[in-house]
């Protein structure tokens, strides 16, 4: 049975919102470049990295203040939890790198690099973002530790 919302800490819901802007914004910036809008391409993709850091400020706050809370399902589904979020954590730790390197050389103009770094980049970060979702849902919604 799903928690009710006041019992879900009010910055796990907050980084999950951000994740999900985050998603909005990096599919944004890339239909953008897309139809060649760079310049909107550009503000969207800072946009996506502002909330990023954003989310990763809220985060770092709640896992220091805040008991973790334990993944509430059990047989297949705990595997499917745990392999989401072992490749969600691996990943997390390469986007602020990528994401970095990536704006640089969009800011620089240096744009055949840019594109090299971007392909990398991109479906990394959109993969984090999205997961980030999908763990949070089934943490706190789909399958919450019971007391």
């Amino acid at each position: 049975m799903p928690l009710p919302l006041a019992a879900i800490p009010a910055l796990a819901t907050t980084d999950a919102i951000l994740n999900s802007l985050a998603t909005v914004l990096l599919l944004a910036g890339y239909v953008l470049i897309k139809f060649n809008r760079t310049d909107a391409h550009k503000w969207t993709m800072l946009a996506a990295f502002a909330v990023s850091t954003v989310f990763l400020i809220c985060y770092l706050t709640y896992h220091l203040t805040t008991k973790p809370a334990h993944f509430g399902g059990e047989g297949s589904i705990r595997t499917v939890y745990f392999s989401i979020l072992i490749s969600h954590i691996c990943l997390a730790a390469t986007v602020p790198v990528l994401a970095l390197r990536t704006i640089y050389l969009g800011l620089m103009d240096r744009r055949t690099a840019h594109v090299k770094w971007a392909w990398w980049t991109f479906p990394i970060w959109l993969y984090v973002s999205i997961t980030g979702v999908v763990v949070y849902m089934m943490l706190y919604h789909l399958f919450p530790a019971v007391s």
